[in-house]
């Protein structure tokens, strides 16, 4: 296990791009296969969920450690890590590494601890606990937690991989990508096997958009695509063996959560993948991202999901036909597919992303204004002689979108980070008038300095006169203007309103908090 403790540190305390992937390809080169795929599905999310709870991990951390359960809560809400907070707790500052086995051993164990009783589950974990050092244990600890969580991206882990081995980048991320779990395959077959073909179901990589500010600057209008970008669920959908997968951007299978998009309603040939967005569309309307969200976060879809809110994909790319992969075609030449492909296949559960015409960018703004009333979030820009590339690319593919709609709130509550910010406020809910009463409308942690951070940190210690647990409330008093994409009804709120992606755009130190805004203008943007 030290060895990939040593990556765990390494990666932790810096924050250099070539000092990540050195670090990354030293393991990969230097470790046993079997650890090299636990740390790869680690590191892409592909484990399963924790064998063991939080609260018996209290409970073992207070019975090991001899403190009581109040100053462990105590703890825990100024370091704001649970691993961190237990390894600091239950070892000693000059205790050693004692323990035996690498990465591939604390797994089997940590997979042997599902079908323990919870005391043993905890004596177990005790007995461990003992044989570790400070960041030995913070380690084990994570990845029993599930939160396994460092600062390192999947595109980093690739360019580690490659370098190790002498690979392509791209046949890399290819090879890792779908429904792969590290129970049922080898490093050996996952990344060197010739019959990567063979899996049916796997995905492409996706190719990302870059935010565009000076659309001016693109030049020539003509030689470019434009298109709604969409407020709903990226997806593949994977034709192949007579069978339909739709993957998520995020590598998540999702098929069975939109049962509508069936080989036999999409009517697809095989050999197909189509890259587009997967929206709630009703009687030639799309609806709102949030009636999607009923449905991904269910486990069974019900019959009333299924009239209430069902499934198109609007398609906007073709990247494989016939069986084979076109994403160095162009884009003007992938289109011409993807229109034939979409009206041959007659359903009506796929519909081509609208190709938007325009002469010049002033008339392409005038476009992009409406965007909202189609409840899209702005325009997607394509060049015309761009293939399919894989990650976020600059160059081709940008994306346009509408500036936030913004509301001014009042801070009223504040609680604690975690990691780096474990010992400052730096989660933040916010509230709008209604009447003479504040009624919290959303939360945010983003959009602030590092300055303003320690100033609304100050701020809240010196101006709380509540505790809740974790949560302090504030004298309300700051006032800030609180960016989001979206808003919708929502009954669940205490407000009554829903916000898509909100966050800090500006600390408002003009405003007095009765100048914030009142429920009735935030209301007034339903529409």
């Amino acid at each position: 296990m030290n060895t990939f403790t040593t990556l765990f540190t390494e990666l932790d305390q810096t924050s250099k791009t070539i000092k990540k992937v050195a670090a990354l390809k030293s393991f990969f080169s230097n470790s046993d296969p079997v650890d090299c795929l636990w740390a790869l599905a680690l590191f892409t999310g592909k484990i399963s969920k924790r064998t063991v709870n939080s609260r018996l991990l209290r409970n073992a951390a207070t019975e090991t450690s001899g403190i009581s359960g109040w100053l462990f809560e105590e703890s825990y809400h100024v370091i704001g890590d649970l691993a961190e907070t237990i390894s600091l707790l239950v070892t000693r500052p000059d205790q050693t590494d004692q323990s035996t086995g690498e990465l591939s051993d604390w797994m089997a164990l940590i997979g042997q601890l599902r079908n323990k009783d919870e005391e043993t589950k905890k004596e177990l974990i005790a007995a461990h606990w003992k044989t570790m050092s400070q960041m030995e244990c913070l380690v084990f600890n994570k990845l029993i937690t599930g939160g396994f969580r460092i600062g390192v991206s999947q595109s980093l882990v690739i360019r580690g991989i490659s370098e190790a081995f002498s690979l392509d980048p791209m046949v890399v991320t290819h090879r890792i990508m779908g429904n792969w779990a590290p129970e049922k395959t080898s490093f050996e077959e996952l990344i060197f096997a010739d019959n990567q073909g063979d899996d049916l179901l796997r995905p492409y990589p996706f190719y990302l958009a870059h935010p565009v500010d000076k659309h001016e600057e693109l030049g020539d209008p003509k030689l470019w695509q434009a298109e709604w970008k969409w407020d709903g669920i990226r997806c593949q959908i994977v034709c192949r063996g007579g069978k339909i997968w739709i993957w998520s951007r995020g590598e998540e299978l999702i098929s069975d959560k939109f049962p509508e998009l069936n080989f036999a309603n999409l009517n697809l040939p095989d050999g197909t993948v189509l890259d587009g967005e997967l929206l709630a569309y009703k009687n030639g309307t799309v609806l709102a991202f949030q009636m999607l969200q009923t449905r991904i976060s269910r486990k069974n879809v019900t019959k009333k999901q299924l009239e209430d809110s069902p499934a198109t994909v609007f398609v906007y790319d073709i990247l494989e036909w016939e069986g084979n992969d076109i994403r160095t075609e162009t884009m003007e030449d992938r289109r011409k597919i993807l229109e034939n492909v979409v009206y041959n296949s007659q359903s009506e559960k796929l519909h081509i992303s609208e190709n938007l015409s325009f002469q010049t960018w002033d008339e392409l703004k005038l476009i992009r204004a409406s965007a909202r009333e189609k409840l899209a979030e702005g325009l997607m820009l394509k060049r015309l002689t761009s293939p399919y590339q894989v990650g976020r690319k600059r160059g081709n593919w940008w994306k346009w979108k509408l500036d936030p709609m913004q509301i001014d709130g009042v801070l009223i509550y504040a609680q604690k980070g975690h990691g780096k910010r474990a010992d400052l406020f730096t989660d933040y809910t916010f509230a709008v008038w209604d009447g003479d009463k504040l009624v919290s409308f959303a939360k945010a942690y983003s959009g602030l300095t590092d300055l303003e951070i320690r100033a609304v940190d100050t701020f809240v210690k010196k101006n709380t006169f509540e505790k809740f647990g974790p949560v302090r409330t504030v004298k309300p008093e700051l006032v800030f203007e609180i960016g989001f994409e979206g808003i919708q009804a929502s009954p669940r709120h205490k407000s009554g309103i829903a916000l898509r992606f909100p966050r800090i755009l500006r600390w408002r130190k003009d405003k007095k908090a009765a100048e914030a805004d009142t429920i009735e203008s935030l209301k007034a943007l339903l529409g």
